[in-house]
Order: structure tokens, then sequence, then C-alpha cells
């Protein structure tokens, strides 16, 4: 149902930030509560300096001090205030109060709203950059159920003030875009970006739900993320939800294991059975506090050229059912990751890998944009504490099983592999499964593709049920 306007004026797509927050103000119908903490009002400010406020604002609010921002919206269990938690519980009582203190027999053709934010900006030393929450309950018709958009944020600028601005845009942009973009998400959320740029602001985690998002899928949405470089790397649950990785990997032991998974066959359980039981037997690693993550990277999701979705929710639906954590990554190099991995934790981590994987490590051309090339790399690789869990190989031409002891790497590499070894650094998975050292995702999902028998025997019995049910790739994707 489109949205009724009493403007004939003409807005652009990407039009300025005061002309979205006009075209909301001169909605007749739009009316709603602005909740903001942390970092001024600055989201409704653009509603009051664009005009005509008075028919959109019913309030707006700033409980910047804590005693009474718990005492409107209650004591959060963990006792903070920068939280998803905290966010929902600010976005369900204003929508509360508002549906309490507006009569719907006197405006039944109002839609309603609450914005929020919950946000921490860059702190004196300059040490944190700051991050934060925004969100959005919003009606696209009289008394429906209330859709909603959460939305987690990484600030990037320098300045307090500067940080306080972009959120504002960005706000602003997220109203206009529920309004007016919500039958097209992805449209949605590319400008969310309107006026700003990648180096201001990060989306790492975003959620739509509700009627108007009913079809949605929100890993897809996490992998937009990634692909319009709005982020580096985005992760979600077994369940499907997004997740955030500060959340999920904050002061964790965390086991990553990077790899295609189309389909997730035998050889992929057993390297992470093992490699996880070698991770959980180490002195500094904790079972309870520990994450282990399946990494799939964009450019392998692109390895045919383009983005097939279908097939990008094949993969996550197998990895899900195996009770798996997904992450989606931007990140071509392995140091990278741990980069990334390190902004949230300093404890132990683990990465397991093949053996051809493994020998691509050494290959200098990875790193020629690095001044310090191979070694600065390697430098970044296992600054933190670090091991590699290596899974073997068998030669396809002499049946030779290829481990650390036998590996063959560029004789410029002999030392700096070596140091690596001996230093306790790389670690070989022994207790691994001959028999199944000949299965190759590749393979087998060429021969679902074609139709043909005899792949069932290679994936987790598990697996196959899931893509015979489903009819996971069965198609030429």
């Amino acid at each position: 149902m489109p949205i009724k306007e009493i403007s004939e004026v003409e807005f652009d797509p990407v039009t300025s930030i005061k002309n979205k927050a006009l075209r909301i103000n001169l909605n007749e119908n739009i009316y709603g509560t602005f909740a903001e903490i942390g970092a001024g009002q600055e989201t409704v400010r653009n509603f009051f300096r664009a005009g005509g406020a008075s028919g959109t604002i019913a309030k707006t609010i700033s409980a910047y001090d804590k005693d009474f921002s718990d005492a409107i919206y209650g004591i959060e269990k963990d006792a903070r205030y920068v939280t998803e938690a905290r966010l929902k519980s600010m976005l369900e009582y204003e929508t509360g109060l508002i549906e309490q203190r507006i009569s719907r027999e006197k405006h039944p053709d109002k839609l309603f709203f609450s914005y929020a934010n919950t946000v921490a900006t860059i702190d004196f030393a300059k040490k944190y950059k700051g991050h934060g929450w925004l969100g959005l309950k919003f009606q696209t018709k009289p008394r429906e159920e209330y859709s909603e958009i959460i939305m987690h944020v990484q600030f990037h600028e320098n300045n307090a003030a500067l940080q306080q601005i972009t959120l504002g845009t960005m706000g602003t942009n997220l109203i206009y875009g529920a309004f007016y973009q919500y039958d097209d998400p992805k449209v949605l959320l590319k400008h969310l970006y309107d006026h700003l740029t990648f180096d201001q602001i990060e989306i790492d985690m975003i959620n739509f739900t509700g009627p108007v998002f009913e079809h949605v899928d929100n890993r897809l949405m996490s992998l937009q993320l990634v692909k319009n470089g709005m982020t580096e790397a985005v992760m979600f649950a077994p369940s499907g939800n997004n997740v955030l990785p500060a959340n999920e990997l904050y002061k964790k032991n965390i086991l990553t294991l990077r790899g295609s998974y189309r389909p997730v066959t035998k050889v992929n359980m057993n390297m992470y059975e093992q490699s996880l039981e070698l991770f959980l037997n180490e002195k500094k690693v904790d079972r309870e506090k520990t994450r282990v993550i399946f990494e799939i990277t964009l450019s392998n999701l692109k390895s045919e050229g383009t983005i097939d979705e279908k097939d990008f929710l094949d993969r996550a639906d197998l990895l899900g059912s195996l009770g798996q954590m997904v992450m989606i990554s931007n990140f071509q190099e392995y140091y990278k990751v741990v980069e990334y991995f390190s902004q949230f934790t300093a404890e132990r981590m683990g990465l397991t890998m093949g053996i051809n994987t493994f020998v691509a490590l050494f290959d200098e051309k990875y790193y020629r944009h690095l001044s310090g090339g191979i070694l600065e790399a390697f430098g970044k690789l296992f600054f933190r504490d670090l091991k590699i869990y290596l899974h073997p190989m068998k030669d396809p031409e002499t049946g030779e099983i290829i481990t650390s002891d036998n590996l063959k790497v560029h004789p410029r590499m002999k030392e700096l592999f070596k140091f690596f070894k001996d230093n306790g650094r790389v670690v070989d998975i022994k207790n691994y499964n001959p028999e199944i050292l000949d299965i190759f995702s590749r393979e087998v999902h060429q021969m679902i593709v074609e139709g043909r028998s005899g792949w069932e025997d290679m994936l987790p019995p598990k697996t196959t049920q899931m893509i015979k049910e489903k009819g996971l790739f069965m198609t030429k994707q």
C-alpha cells in the first residue's frame, strides 16, 4: 500500500537530508517519537530544522542520565546501556506509550513510529572510536503490527562532534528508507549511506523483522553489507539470525575454518572435529569460552563470476543444520582474519586448514602490497597467540600422505616455515581418516548438479538427507 502524501513536491531518490526529513514531515499520517541517548539528539534535529515537524514529532527525549534511563526503560541484566537489549527496551516502551496516548478513534489513519539510538562516541583519549545501536519500529498501514529495523554501527571519525552529525544523517536515512523504500530492503540498505562514506561509519549488523519484511532473509542482508563494502565481515548463528561479532567473540578463544562448504563433506567435519579436540587441549583454551567459526570469503562466493544467492543460502543452511556459526568476510589473507578477531580478544586462536592452503601462505605474490612483504604478513599472522592445525592430504599421483614433515615450500621459504614449525605454531592433525582424503567439495558438487550417484557417502548423513529433502545444489547455479 503506498504511503499517502499531502505534498505535490517531487523528491529525488537521493535527495538532501533536509528534504528527506521534510518529506516525512509533510506526510500527514506519519507520527512518532524520537529517543536518543549518548550523542545528543542529532537525528530529530534534522526534522526540526527541515520545518513542518509539528505534524510528525509526538515527543523527543534524551534520557542521558543513567538513573533516569533506568527509571524509564528499566535496568538491563548486564547493567549496560549501549546494547541491543537497551535499544529494544527503548523501542518497546516508546511504541507502547504512543499507542496508549494517541487515540486511534481520533487519528484512524496515523502511521506510528518510534526511532531510538543508544551510542557511545569516541572517548577523550581517542582510544576507543565509539559504537552504537539504532533502530526503528514503524507501521506502513494503520493498526498493523509494527515492523522493525535494528542495526549496529562502528564510528570511524576521530571527532565526537563529527560522529554525532554522522549518526543524525544515518538516522534520518533510516527513517526515510523505512517509509519510502521498505518494499526493497536492498535499496533501503544502500541508501543508508546517502551523504555518508564508509570511512565515516560502518554497519556491521542489521536485522529486518515484522510484516513488511516477512520474506526477507537476514542472512542475505548480512551478505549485502559485505558485498556493498559497508563492513568487512558479518556473522550469523545456526538459527540464521544475524549476530554482532563483538558480542560473540569478546574475550573468547576462537577456532576458524575457511572453506567453500559447497557442500560440507566428511573431510570438512573431520578437520573440524579433530582440530577442535587439539585446540581444547591447549593450556590457554577454555572450553566454555571457545567459539568455532566457519568462514566463507566473498571471493569464494564470487568464484563463478557473480554471487548466486540460492547457492549461498544452500551452504548456510547446511552449516546451520550442523549447529555452526558462519562468518562471511572480505578477507583474502589469513593475517587479516587474525587482525579482525584481535579487535575482540587477546586469547588464543586457531586456524584449521589443508596442506594446499597452508603451502599457499608461503607464496610471496600475495603480499606484494605490503611494504614488509611476506615477513610483515607472517608477523601479523603470528603476532597473537595463534596455532595452525594442519590436515594432511594424499598426493594424487603417488598416493603419499603429505604432512608438515614432508610438504614442499619454495626454497626461499624453508627457513621461515621451519621457524614456525619448530616453535610449535604448526600442529599436524594426526587422528585423521585416510579413507576420506580423496573427497573434494568441488567434485561432490559437480556430481550433485549432474544427477550422478555416489556422492551420498562422501557427506555427513545429516547433510546428505538435507540436500535430498530440500533439493540443495540440484540445479546449475
